[in-house]
């Protein structure tokens, strides 16, 4: 049945998901909400796998990790959806751990610590915060040129992790051998497979159905070890400062400006979630008080032992496709993440996963955030100016990281900000975005 005969058959119960402010009846509201979460949850427990694993952590720390990013994704689409005063969007958006620290976090986790990583995203989220308090005088720093470059620079940054845990995972032994590549494989071919040809909520689980079938052929072979789940309790609040913050400039600097681009991202899937949900612009307050929500959820999340938080776009999709824009269903959704951290139990689970069948994922996942990125460019005149900016912009991300020869001689504030690729090239598109005119010079010459 269409929407519209599903209209006239029963206005109220379109209006009921298509409408922001009205809460569905419970029997749709609660699969709808799950939905949400299922699309959301591997990306949201990739990353403090990927740090922790990098880093070194013990199984028990990583359990911990993995328990406070479904914890804080929680509470954080929480206030996002309800609001808390000025703070929150109040739309139907799903907060997560953002995949674009992770280029940024993993050096510094692995040479200054994890404490000082988390230290450094809490400053980043308080200077997230403070640019959507201030967002309406900043704004012009972030069109599209600029959002759509940035968000290709993070897929394309996190290819090469994508492909070390497709190998077996950072400093693996067996890095390489066939089996991890065969898992991997495997993952690879169920996630594309259904992602092109399931239908409804098997295109959106791919991922999730993707690992599942991996995890399984990992536990038939006996690949993975379950000893962190007997160790786990049942039920655990989480424990804030449990792993400790410090604050060096050094990791400082490079996070809080990684903060201030990453409001681009954030800015793109409001408007995403007003435009395809219900046609329309978004306020100022929505923006703003969005983007605050994405700060001061980055710095409850250190404190509570979690990486900085953002809006999901595959979550934006979600609204775009099936027009449910409820925040109530958001709502629930986030309810939903809020138990399950408080189930050390299915963190353990989750660190259980062998890294080659999350590599088999996650190559998807970040191959599909620098397709949202040139998605985004799609929308600009590829003129002259705009493919400078993108030109000079990859070219400093992905170049300057890879020769590290060029920079060694300078101190650890300016290293720190060049390693990770992402600032360089950032700065770069803001920069020229600022400089370089909007109209091309036509050069006249008289005969």
């Amino acid at each position: 049945m269409s929407t519209v005969e599903t209209a006239k058959a029963d206005p109220r119960k379109v209006r009921s998901t298509q409408d922001v402010n009205a809460m569905p009846p419970l029997a749709r509201a609660i699969p709808l909400g799950l939905q949400h979460v299922l699309a959301m949850f591997v990306s949201n427990v990739t990353v403090p796998i990927i740090i922790a694993g990098a880093a070194g952590l013990s199984e028990a720390q990583t359990t911990l990790m993995i328990q406070a990013a479904m914890f804080v994704a929680g509470v954080a689409t929480l206030v996002q959806s309800l609001g808390l005063g000025p703070i929150g969007a109040r739309l139907p958006i799903v907060m997560g751990t953002s995949f674009g620290f992770v280029p940024v976090l993993i050096p510094i986790a692995v040479g200054m610590g994890v404490p000082a990583a988390l230290g450094a995203a809490l400053c980043g989220g308080v200077a997230m915060a403070l640019v959507g308090l201030f967002l309406p005088w900043v704004r012009f720093l972030f069109p599209p040129v600029v959002t759509g470059t940035f968000v290709i620079m993070i897929g394309t940054l996190l290819m090469p992790v994508g492909f070390a845990y497709a190998g077996g995972g950072f400093g693996a032994e067996d890095f390489g051998a066939l089996h991890h590549l065969l898992l991997a494989g495997l993952v690879l071919v169920v996630t594309v497979g259904l992602h092109q040809f399931g239908r409804g909520i098997w295109s959106e689980i791919s991922p999730l159905a993707g690992l599942v079938a991996g995890f399984t052929a990992a536990v038939a072979f006996g690949y993975v070890d379950f000893s962190a789940i007997g160790t786990a309790d049942w039920f655990a609040l989480p424990i804030p400062f449990a792993i400790g913050l410090e604050f060096h400039l050094a990791a400082i600097l490079p996070v809080v400006l990684l903060a201030v681009v990453t409001c681009a991202e954030s800015i793109g899937d409001i408007v995403g979630t007003t435009a395809g949900g219900v046609n329309r612009e978004p306020t100022q307050k929505e923006l703003s008080g969005g983007v605050m929500a994405d700060g001061l959820a980055s710095v409850f999340a250190a404190i509570f032992n979690a990486y900085p938080q953002i809006s999901f776009s595959q979550n934006v999709g979600i609204v775009a496709l099936t027009g449910v824009v409820s925040r109530y269903v958001v709502a629930i959704g986030g309810a939903f993440l809020v138990v399950a951290g408080l189930l050390p139990k299915l963190g353990g689970l989750v660190s259980s996963i062998p890294n080659s069948v999350l590599g088999g994922a996650v190559l998807i996942m970040f191959g599909m955030i620098a397709s949202a990125g040139i998605k985004m460019l799609s929308t600009i005149d590829f003129n002259k100016r705009n493919m400078l900016i993108i030109a000079v912009s990859l070219a400093a991300a992905i170049g300057l990281p890879a020769q590290e020869g060029l920079y060694a001689d300078y101190g650890e504030n300016v290293r720190a900000i060049i390693e990770s690729g992402l600032i360089p090239g950032a700065l770069c598109a803001i920069v020229l975005n600022l400089i370089l005119p909007h109209h091309d010079r036509v050069f006249r010459s008289d005969v």
